[in-house]
């Protein structure tokens, strides 16, 4: 069974991260979208609210599956017998900075294989910390987050 793991902070979960996981679902057996928790960070929404709008975001499909999780990505993925990581790059900088990422994590843990996807033209100015941004400053976020994650951001106020 292939299984990956896509792990994020999620804070909001995007279009960009919606198309990823469109994407890499004909890829895999099963995705775990796995929120990371730190606990010293404050986000938009609590981990409680992310992981509750994305499993609401894919309540019909048996393939996705949201939990929480802390320490090493590598470590999370042994726990739940996943051999890949799935992350999304947008542009170079990415690219720089997960690389190293990836090459750590196959020193760590040599089976586990992080399959990178390049963000479809058009998504790639999304991240959430500009969705965040455009939020705080009463900006409309609805063409960045799906219809279902806003409701749960519209519940913030």
């Amino acid at each position: 069974m292939k299984i990956a793991v896509f792990p994020g902070s999620f804070d909001p979960f995007t279009i960009a991260h919606q198309d990823l996981i469109k994407r890499a679902l004909p890829l895999f057996d099963k995705i775990y979208i796995a929120i990371g928790v730190n606990s010293s960070k404050v986000g938009m929404m609590d981990v409680e609210s992310r992981r509750s709008s994305i499993t609401d975001l894919y309540r019909d499909n048996d393939q996705v599956e949201v939990e929480f999780y802390n320490g090493l990505t590598v470590d999370y993925c042994e726990s739940i017998g996943a051999n890949f990581i799935l992350r999304g790059l947008r542009n170079g900088t990415d690219l720089d900075y997960e690389n190293i990422i990836a090459q750590n994590n196959l020193l760590l843990a040599p089976q586990i294989e992080t399959y990178f996807l390049v963000s479809r033209s058009g998504e790639a100015h999304i991240s959430s910390t500009i969705v965040r941004d455009i939020w705080k400053n009463n900006g409309d976020i609805s063409h960045l987050v799906p219809d279902v994650i806003l409701q749960y951001i519209k519940k913030l106020d």
